[in-house]
């Protein structure tokens, strides 16, 4: 076999995740008070954890208050359980919120200067597949991938507490340059991408593949 020859791509994971890289000169004032400017799309996002709480509490659905909104985790670990199904409103309820969730996220973390839209994907593209409940999930396993993603926890901490430093190390340079180092944007979009390749799978449960250990797409 041709040593030059490229070996085929690995099959893409159920969550991908790809930020675009603002390759132009980004707004100063918005970056210096981005810490105020995020306030009030951050309120928009608790809330949606919040209504999804008091609705898990009236009795309509159950669900699981997450860092920054509420996704629904126990209803569709439920019927996968007991009816082997995902109801299609349900995932597209924790996609949507997922890339509202992300697009908050990416703001705050610098990575670009456009407000967060509630609805549009804007420079944030996270797309989710649609699970074949039947024959592409094991009715058991979601019971304890939450316990199966320990290990990802653990790196995950520490690849948090770096990205901090990268931010605020990039928050300087934006001050500076107007530019985001290329090198600290992919490193925090890829913690971005690997904290929620371990939420798909742990919480909204939408794949049986365990995610994989690496940053990249």
């Amino acid at each position: 076999m041709n040593s030059t020859e490229q070996q085929p791509a690995a099959p893409a994971y159920a969550l991908t995740l790809d930020v675009e890289y603002p390759d132009r000169p980004l707004n100063r004032l918005t970056s210096a008070f981005r810490i105020f400017t995020v306030i009030p799309i951050a309120i928009v996002l608790t809330t949606l954890g919040t209504v999804s709480a008091s609705n898990s509490s009236g009795g309509d659905y159950t669900g699981f208050a997450a860092t920054g909104g509420g996704l629904l985790v126990v209803p569709p670990l439920l019927m996968i359980v007991f009816r082997q199904k995902y109801p299609r409103w349900w995932f597209d309820w924790n996609r949507e919120l997922m890339r509202f969730s992300n697009r908050v996220c990416a703001y705050g973390a610098l990575l670009n200067d456009t407000y967060p839209s509630t609805d549009e994907q804007q420079y944030v593209r996270l797309e989710l597949q649609y699970p074949d409940a039947q024959r592409g999930l094991n009715r058991w396993l979601p019971l304890v991938k939450w316990f199966l993603a320990i290990p990802h926890y653990i790196v995950l901490f520490f690849l948090y507490i770096v990205a901090v430093f990268a931010v605020i190390a990039a928050w300087f340079a934006i001050l500076f340059t107007g530019r985001y180092p290329r090198g600290l944007f992919d490193y925090v979009v890829g913690v971005m991408r690997w904290g929620n390749r371990v939420g798909a799978y742990a919480f909204v449960l939408v794949t049986d593949e365990y995610p994989p250990f690496r940053l990249a797409p």
